[in-house]
């Protein structure tokens, strides 16, 4: 069955809708905000102290925050097609890194979606803010022409937003299938040096450069993007208030290059790291407070999460010789299979459903959301969509650290390093963390063992900055005695190993 038919049914078929908790016969808004690279330990409520975030806080406070939240993959890419498909990223040929400019629509238009469950029930749909999925079916990606298919083909009504991020070209906004403020006479050229403002981190070299549009261009002001995305996502709560919709908020904030609005230049104790974490902060409180100006807090689910963890490039080293360390005590970065490239600040809040104050232990993903989301809003989920999903809302809304998730596949950079998570054990197939490696400080891909004395992180199978010789090939953790992974236990439990190294051989031949 086509999705188009699907959809067409399930408007016939599922037009009536009742609440989880039969509480209302009101739809309930979600708002789902995807923050880029935001780290474990960014945030106050999970531990930071060099930056305030007072309104994230305060949400924590209204709601429930999780502990042991996990992205599927430790990269952006990979982890949004998680979150818009329900399906583990390495099912779509291995994906595990980034996509750039050239780059085309990644995700099938016949794939149920996480806006297509919401859509079916009659829903207003958008995506505002980072995309990183692809544009259009043919590689180079033609920019001048319309892009599509894109958002509005996976479920979405509406897209505004940067098309692939704020570190790589193209540096303009996108409109639905058009580039904001691109003329016929000046058109987009691969190949050709981009007016753009030149901060540090910021890439468009090499086949990934693009210039032309320089109206196009004009319009996207580097300190000006989190308020621009905030400005479309608020203008859009507000023009939807009487009616449902659901909200897929992809901030830039906090992916590098830093470049907050100048009112939050110096006010954190950890940089331009921690004034981003401002801006990312004062934006959440913009939604809370627009939510609450229309009427909407009560009948509201409202998400704040990240799509991996913290990233050790420039800003981020700026930030931990503050000492601010931005996974908390988790092991690693972005990228990596340790702990730190993938364990997420996870909260939520929905009056009357999700208990204030709440804390949860329950191991999570945000391949889960499609499924949760499903469950919310009473859409069926077709056999052979969203494979990887588990609808979590007991969890999300009984407040118990019970979960129907048993385990989770999770994939850094390299995918030699792919890790399965069973309860209390975390099982990582190659050595190292799997992610970024340079070897020197100062490096914007500085990471793995050779970070070790930078960080002051240790673990048994690296002295001096180096893998030990001796070191066991795959690696074996207890999270219940050991959470931030000092000890490899790989030869101590060699069963254990067996089995967990067989069944990640088993869920990739799955489906």
């Amino acid at each position: 069955m086509s999705k188009f038919i699907f959809l067409l049914a399930s408007f016939v078929i599922l037009n009536s809708y009742t609440t989880i908790a039969q509480k209302t016969t009101k739809k309930p808004n979600i708002i789902y905000i995807n923050v880029d690279d935001l780290g474990y330990g960014d945030v106050g409520v999970y531990g930071a102290t060099k930056v305030r975030t007072p309104n994230i806080d305060k949400l924590a406070d209204q709601g429930i925050r999780f502990t042991d939240a996990h992205t599927v993959s430790a990269v952006c890419t990979p982890s949004r097609y998680a979150v818009i498909t329900g399906e583990y990223p390495v099912r779509n040929n291995n994906l595990s890194s980034a996509i750039f400019d050239r780059d085309s629509l990644i995700i099938d238009t016949n794939k149920l979606t996480i806006a297509d469950v919401f859509k079916q029930q009659g829903y207003a749909t958008a995506c505002i803010g980072k995309w990183h999925l692809g544009f259009g079916n043919k590689r180079p990606v033609d920019w001048n022409a319309e892009l599509k298919p894109g958002p509005l083909e996976l479920g979405f009504d509406y897209y505004y937003g940067v098309p692939v991020l704020n570190s790589h070209p193209p540096f303009v906004y996108v409109e639905n299938y058009k580039v904001v403020g691109l003329t016929e006479d000046d058109p987009l050229i691969y190949g050709k040096e981009a007016k753009t403002q030149p901060y540090p981190e910021k890439w468009n070299k090499w086949d990934q450069k693009i210039g032309g549009a320089e109206k196009a261009h004009e319009l996207y002001i580097d300190s000006k993007v989190g308020t621009t995305l905030k400005g479309k996502a608020l203008d859009y709560i507000k023009s939807n208030s009487k009616k449902p919709f659901f909200l897929y908020f992809a901030t830039t904030n906090i992916h590098h290059p830093f470049t907050p609005d100048k009112r939050f230049l110096g006010t954190s104790d950890a940089g331009r790291y921690g004034d981003f974490i401002h801006e990312l902060d004062w934006i959440v409180g913009e939604i809370m407070q627009t939510l609450d100006e229309e009427g909407l807090t009560d009948n509201t689910l409202l998400i704040l999460t990240s799509d991996n963890g913290g990233m050790l490039n420039q800003g981020g080293q700026d930030a931990y010789a503050m000492d601010h360390k931005i996974n908390g005590d988790l092991l690693g970065f972005k990228f990596d299979a340790w702990e730190g490239g993938h364990r997420i600040p996870f909260i939520a809040r929905w009056p009357g459903h999700i208990k204030p104050q709440t804390v949860s232990n329950a191991l999570i993903s945000n391949v889960d959301m499609l499924a949760t989301f499903a469950a919310i809003v009473s859409t069926k989920i077709p056999k052979g969509q969203a494979v990887d999903s588990k609808n979590l809302l007991s969890v999300l809304t009984n407040s118990k650290d019970k979960t129907e998730r048993s385990e989770l596949l999770i994939a850094p950079n390299n995918l030699n390093n792919l890790a399965l998570r069973q309860g209390k054990w975390m099982y990582i197939s190659g050595q190292g963390g799997g992610g970024f490696g340079a070897k020197h400080q100062g490096m914007h891909d500085f990471g793995g063992p050779a970070a070790f004395p930078f960080t002051g992180q240790t673990n048994s199978d690296i002295a001096n900055g180096q893998l030990k010789e001796d070191a066991p090939e795959a690696q074996l953790y207890n999270l219940e005695t050991d959470p931030y992974q000092h000890k490899n236990v790989y030869d101590e439990h060699p069963e254990i190993v067996k089995q967990m190294k067989a069944r990640i051989e088993a869920i990739k031949k799955e489906h």
